[in-house]
């Protein structure tokens, strides 16, 4: 097999300081330059209404549509625009139709937009809702297959799934979960949000039943913006929320299209951030994502720090946890050493994306060296 070449490092496109490394992409990416401007133009919009016409705006929407629908591979008419994750996830619960006494299954510390609606909905329904505890060897994958293929239980209704555990990027293999899946009979839906911009998406290969995520992480964009895609089956439902713009006779996914879309800031910053990804290679980035995350691995050996395996592990977050925690203050001590990162769920998140070099990468080792 043919190596991937990494993508070069990005930094140019960014307004980021030598002097900092911030490696927290999976909390919320730093804004490209062309984005904030497109954001700046925008905001004249509504700020001189006279002077740009508001017929000209649903342009945009087509636009960030589109952009959304080629990064994971599906057809435009598959994408509604929403406010949120969250808002994509009511969505697909209210428009799930399951028996009563099913499954829903998931990771256990899921990320609560995804696990409150279909919480709502286990309780109304009559659902059994199933956390597959973390595994000890650190293998979502083997641990989620177990749970969907266990004798005598209850019939698996939906799987409620994300490419990787959101708190420390730990590996949840859709390319061999989704055909059990489908293969059990349930409903499938992905939280993408750790995925999309940073490792390929594609809903042709997975066939989900909806599947979200953010502008605001990894797609380089701005915050309470998000794309949901409904497959056609799935695209005769109800809305939770109804306006002018999604009632019949709008047709495919823009049926869930969130109220006021049709905004001249967020739109074409979406559009032009996910545009720059898409300008890049998806294999190129996540194989620049898995040398520094790997470099950084190499260089806290022998900090007591722990991470899951490379195998097991996505290329874009490297988690650490400590035998007994991690230290109090840690990110505050950190911070005044330049790098910005995250903790999750007792351990630190590292997350870099295009914007980071090795520089970035050492700078942090240096600084985990000193305050631990």
């Amino acid at each position: 097999m043919t190596a991937i070449t990494p993508l070069p490092c990005q930094r140019h496109l960014f307004e980021i300081p030598d002097d900092v490394s911030y490696l927290d992409a999976a909390a919320w990416s730093p804004l490209p330059l062309v984005v904030r401007e497109a954001g700046e133009a925008g905001l004249l919009v509504k700020s001189r209404p006279w002077t740009h016409p508001r017929e000209a705006v649903p342009a945009q929407a087509e636009r960030a549509r589109t952009a959304a629908a080629r990064l994971v591979g599906a057809a435009t008419d598959d994408m509604a625009i929403v406010g949120s994750v969250s808002h994509a996830m009511a969505t697909a619960a209210a428009n799930l139709t399951v028996a009563p006494g099913g499954r829903v299954l998931r990771v256990a510390d899921e990320f609560p937009s995804l696990r409150y609606a279909f919480d709502r909905l286990a309780a109304a329904r009559g659902l059994i809702v199933e956390e597959v505890a973390r595994p000890g060897d650190d293998d979502w994958t083997a641990a989620l297959l177990a749970a969907i293929e266990r004798p005598g239980a209850p019939p698996l209704a939906i799987a409620t799934l994300t490419p990787s555990h959101w708190t420390d990027g730990g590996l949840i293999d859709l390319d061999r979960l989704a055909p059990a899946v489908h293969a059990a009979g349930a409903a499938l839906v992905i939280d993408a949000t750790q995925a999309a911009g940073a490792v390929p998406v594609d809903v042709g290969r997975w066939r989900p039943d909806f599947l979200a995520f953010p502008t605001y992480k990894w797609t380089l964009g701005p915050y309470a913006l998000a794309f949901l895609y409904a497959a056609p089956h799935r695209q005769d439902g109800a809305p939770i929320e109804e306006n002018n713009g999604n009632r019949p006779p709008a047709s495919g996914a823009r049926r869930y299209d969130r109220g006021e879309l049709n905004d001249p800031v967020l739109l074409p910053m979406a559009a032009t951030g996910l545009e720059l990804v898409l300008s890049f290679e998806a294999s190129a980035v996540a194989a620049r994502l898995r040398h520094l995350t790997d470099r950084l691995e190499d260089g806290v050996a022998g900090l007591g720090l722990a991470a899951a395996p490379r195998h097991l592990r996505v290329p874009g977050v490297l988690g650490l946890r400590a035998p007994g925690g991690l230290s109090s203050g840690l990110l505050d001590r950190l911070r005044e050493h330049g790098v910005y990162a995250s903790e999750r769920s007792g351990g630190l998140r590292l997350s870099p994306h295009v914007w980071a070099d090795e520089g970035d990468i050492d700078r942090c080792i240096a600084a985990l060296h000193r305050v631990l």
